[in-house]
């Protein structure tokens, strides 16, 4: 990488400065983020670069009249709901209920299995310092996620917002970049990471064997298997897949209680569905696409500077890629984005604005490294009351609160039945 842009990075750093700096200081941080990054930024050849001014708002009675007859509309059958606005190419799934959640033959699912594995989910003994557990980062009453604006405490510039693991029994790759292909990879990257649990396979198998209500629910969970590192990672993968979501006001709405959502919520599911785009990432069950999307926020040349996904593909078409994350569940996963800057409204005027289009340099006119923000993202000229009720509609996604308690930890003396209480 410094041999594509080593001369220039100074000179970067230094053009991006004050912009950014006045940035940070900004009592909104995403309006003081359209205002003064995305406008100067965008780029030259960008024809739809171009700020698009909001339409017109609606009368109370326009709103009533149009609510009802998007209630007529949306509570028949999906299939013949109005075709989502997407871009040509796009594999668009509907959005709707969430599939049973299937296990993979390599790591089939049993009671015993979960049990060990939530136990293991929330034990920090398992870290090297004795202080940290999935949990730590992963807390369920913060919609399982953390509720900080970057996580991964031991870890230097970039750090990432941390993903809910709500729902990752569906997806195809794991962490902001995909570097984890299943629950299994990411849970094992956790825990050996010397930048976040800071594990060794040895420690954590001494740990559990060293207890007898481990030992005795290990022999349940793998019957006639010794301890092993690859066990325990397989149990904590084997009980993320049970953190899924169905239980949001939309999933209701789905079952045919046409009356879970409101008309501001109803809507918003239009707009989301059509001119609000958002069904060019955000589509199917989790409402994500699982790809991975430049939105302008890869801090190319910068001290924040996070190429994404490229850091594990090695492809320079994906600098500044990050993973679509899913929208169940949103507004107890805030804040947002994987820089963990922006709350929902902030997210909401950030892609009305089509998002930040950096502009070359004349020194990176030839630099192959140079992020290009997705072709999905436009200027979308959605007024006051479209944002309100995209929020609303989004709202609607969220689980209700149900207060999870951790397990009580065994001891390495304790009997085995104890721990089970």
């Amino acid at each position: 990488m410094a041999a594509h842009r080593g001369m220039g990075m100074a000179a970067r750093r230094h053009a991006a400065a004050s912009t950014w700096a006045m940035l940070v200081r900004g009592s909104t941080i995403a309006a003081a983020y359209v205002c003064i990054v995305v406008t100067p930024l965008m780029a030259a050849e960008d024809v739809r670069g171009e700020r698009k001014p909001p339409r017109p708002e609606r009368t109370a009675a326009e709103r009533d009249a149009e609510a009802q007859r998007l209630r007529e509309i949306y509570r028949g059958d999906p299939h013949r709901w109005p075709p989502p606005t997407v871009d040509p190419g796009i594999a668009w799934r509907e959005i709707g209920l969430l599939p049973d959640v299937v296990h993979p033959e390599s790591n089939p699912s049993n009671p015993a299995k979960e049990m060990l594995g939530r136990t293991l989910f929330f034990d920090p003994r398992l870290s090297a310092s004795g202080k940290l557990a999935c949990a730590s980062c992963h807390e369920p009453n913060l919609g399982w996620a953390d509720g900080r604006a970057l996580s991964q405490p031991l870890k230097p510039a970039p750090a990432r917002n941390t993903p809910t693991i709500r729902n990752t029994a569906f997806h195809e790759t794991l962490f902001w970049d995909g570097r984890a292909a299943s629950l299994e990879e990411q849970a094992e990257q956790a825990l050996t990471n010397p930048l976040e649990m800071g594990a060794v396979p040895e420690h954590v198998v001494g740990t559990v064997s060293r207890m007898p209500w481990y030992r005795g629910r290990y022999a349940e969970a793998f019957p006639d298997e010794p301890v092993t590192f690859e066990g325990i990672i397989k149990a904590v993968a084997c009980f993320e897949r049970t953190i899924v979501s169905g239980r949001s006001r939309f999933d209701d709405f789905m079952k045919g209680e046409s009356a879970a959502l409101t008309d501001a919520e109803l809507i918003g599911l239009d707009l989301f569905r059509r001119e609000a785009r958002c069904m060019n990432c955000h589509h199917g069950p989790v409402f994500s696409d699982g790809r991975f999307h430049d939105l302008g926020l890869s801090f190319y040349g910068r001290s924040r500077e996070d190429l994404g996904r490229h850091a594990v593909s090695g492809d320079p078409k994906d600098v500044g890629r990050f993973r679509t994350p899913s929208l169940r569940d949103v507004t107890r996963t805030m804040p947002l984005m994987h820089t963990g800057m922006f709350q929902l409204s902030g997210v909401l005027t950030m892609y009305n604005a089509g998002m930040a289009t950096l502009k070359r340099q004349d020194f990176q006119r030839d630099d192959p490294l140079f992020p290009v923000k997705s072709p999905h993202l436009e200027p979308l000229g959605l007024n006051r009351q479209d944002l309100a009720d995209l929020a609303a509609f989004l709202g609607s996604l969220e689980e209700p609160r149900h207060r999870v308690m951790p397990p009580q930890l065994p001891e390495p003396d304790e009997p085995a039945a104890a721990a089970g209480r």
